[in-house]
């Protein structure tokens, strides 16, 4: 029979099992020197007395759960073709769902660092803060944020995603995309949320100006609400501030995995607009929440039931601000003149006060003493466009896509010509 090469360990065995065959030994000491058991010595005893020195090799050949051969390449193939830019994580869970290969998470990471297709994260030190127990019951606090980036990798313009978590189970409430971070934005996801749950106790939220006013106080000493302040006080629904994002860690976090997960989905599917991205949310929430889900310490929900109309909620959800008619029966609004239609000659609106409810849909209302009234666009004015550090850039880009100009330079000759750039 052939003699195999033996490692260190097999050729200490083996001298034991000769010192047992000359009997300087006892079966009983070469199992305690060995490790094993005195039955474990009688079978190598056995074995090497038939097989020789390969009696004493190992004879396993990699067990039932061994892959087949060539799986390891077809999966790194697969994985280099569909998912370069994937963790070894998401990786796995699309191998499996979209193309049939169950492949461990942690076998795929060592896979791929092998291959070179992922590098380990050296994780950074972190700042140590306090620990917050999650609320007992769904829909006691509910985290919201925008997350700004770059959801279409250049298929569309960069845009941001209002995002609505639960404190208390970790599942996503709505999410939302929308051009920047507005407040008809949140107001939509607002009735989006009383529509389907029902009304919570709180939201929190950072300090952005949509939530918390930057205004000085009246004179009066009070401070004037924002908007979404305002709608939420109509609805008994209490807006809660926090002074860090750590201390709203959880919708952060849930950022960063949408920023990874979410881009990746929509980029299987070929979707390069927020209309499109808005249609498909439903069913990733869906399988979001399957996915990181946990379930609430207290199973009651705590959400409570909405009492006002479909006209009633529509209306304060919206950007409610206060004009004064003309003696014309006109009021500017957003770059716009607008005026009164009135049956009769309309002397007692002159000079009056009205509420302008710029509703989610875009429609507005005109309200007088609560009563609607009827108006028509007159025409446009100039405006200066506003916009805060978190808009700015897509007000920019905005202007430059609407934009058509002709744009000139000076010769060697001291000529001009027109040039058009396109961008």
């Amino acid at each position: 029979m052939k003699e195999q090469l033996l490692n260190e360990v097999e050729l200490d065995r083996l001298l034991t099992l000769n010192q047992v065959r000359s009997r300087h030994i006892t079966q009983v000491e070469a199992g305690i020197q060995l490790g094993i058991s005195e039955r474990q010595v009688r079978r190598l005893l056995k074995q090497t007395a038939i097989e020789g020195t390969a009696g004493i090799k190992s004879k396993n050949k990699g067990g039932n759960r061994m892959f087949q051969s060539g799986f390891k390449d077809r999966v790194l193939n697969t994985v280099c073709e569909l998912y370069a830019d994937y963790g070894p994580t998401l990786a796995s869970e699309k191998l499996e769902s979209r193309n049939g290969l169950k492949v461990n998470k942690e076998t795929l990471r060592q896979w791929m660092v092998e291959a070179g297709l992922w590098k380990g994260r050296i994780r950074k030190q972190a700042r140590i803060h306090q620990s917050r127990e999650r609320r007992p019951r769904f829909g006691e606090l509910v985290q919201i944020d925008g997350s700004h980036h770059d959801w279409f990798e250049g298929r569309a313009p960069k845009c941001c995603l209002l995002v609505f978590i639960d404190d208390a189970t970790s599942k996503l409430i709505g999410l939302y995309f929308d051009k920047s971070e507005t407040t008809l934005g949140y107001m939509k996801l607002v009735k989006h949320h009383l529509n389907t749950y029902g009304r919570p106790i709180s939201y929190y939220s950072d300090k952005h100006s949509i939530f918390k006013t930057t205004r000085e106080q009246s004179l009066d000493g009070r401070m004037q609400d924002t908007q979404v302040h305002r709608a939420l006080r109509e609805l008994r629904i209490e807006l809660i501030c926090a002074h860090s994002s750590q201390a709203k860690g959880r919708v952060e976090r849930a950022n960063k995995t949408l920023q990874d997960r979410l881009i990746k989905e929509m980029r299987l599917r070929g979707i390069s607009s927020i209309e499109e991205a808005n249609l498909f949310l439903p069913e990733f929430i869906i399988e979001y929440n399957l996915r990181f889900g946990v379930e609430a310490f207290n199973s009651e929900d705590a959400h409570r039931s909405v009492h006002h109309n479909v006209a009633a909620l529509k209306r304060i959800l919206s950007v409610q601000t206060t004009r004064k008619l003309s003696k014309n029966l006109e009021f500017s609004l957003f770059g716009k003149i607008y005026q009164i239609k009135t049956k009769t000659t309309g002397y007692r609106l002159r000079h009056k006060a009205i509420k302008v409810c710029e509703q989610a849909d875009g429609v507005l209302e005109v309200l007088c003493d609560n009563e609607p009234l009827e108006y028509v666009l007159l025409c446009r004015s100039d405006q200066v466009k506003m916009a805060d550090c978190k808009e700015i850039n897509g007000t920019i880009d905005e202007i430059i896509a609407e934009s058509d100009l002709d744009f000139f330079v000076m010769l060697p000759t001291g000529s001009t010509a027109p040039i058009q750039l396109s961008y």
